[in-house]
C-alpha cells in the first residue's frame, strides 16, 4: 500500500513538472517596460485575406512576439498573453477582428 502511494505521488509530481512553462521571459525594451502587442497599428487589416505573410507582417507591426490566426471552430488556449496578436477570421479567412492577449 505504501509503495503504491509513493509511486502514485511520484507519477503525479512528474506529470505536473512536465506542465511547467519553459518558455523564455519576454524581451524588455531599453526603457525597462516589456514590449507589448498594440492593435491600433494593425486595425486596418480587418477585411483583408489572412495569410502567413499577413500574419507575420501584423506581428512585427504590432510589436507582438507571437501571433495566430483563429478560424470559426478552432480550438484555442484561454491563457492571457499580452505579447500575442490574434487575427480572428471567418470561414473564408477574411480578418474579422484583431486583438491582443
Amino acid at each position: 500500500m505504501k509503495t503504491t502511494c509513493s509511486i502514485t505521488l511520484t507519477l503525479c509530481c512528474t506529470i505536473l513538472a512536465g506542465c511547467q512553462s519553459s518558455s523564455p521571459e519576454p524581451a524588455h525594451s531599453p526603457n525597462g517596460s516589456a514590449d507589448r502587442c498594440d492593435t491600433s497599428v494593425v486595425e486596418k487589416l480587418v477585411g483583408e485575406q489572412a495569410s502567413p505573410e499577413l500574419l507575420d507582417r501584423a506581428r512585427r507591426e504590432s510589436g507582438a512576439t507571437v501571433a495566430r490566426i483563429i478560424r470559426p471552430g478552432d480550438i484555442v488556449t484561454l491563457e492571457y498573453n499580452a505579447h500575442r496578436l490574434t487575427l480572428t477570421t471567418d470561414e473564408a479567412l477574411t480578418v474579422q477582428r484583431v486583438s491582443c492577449g
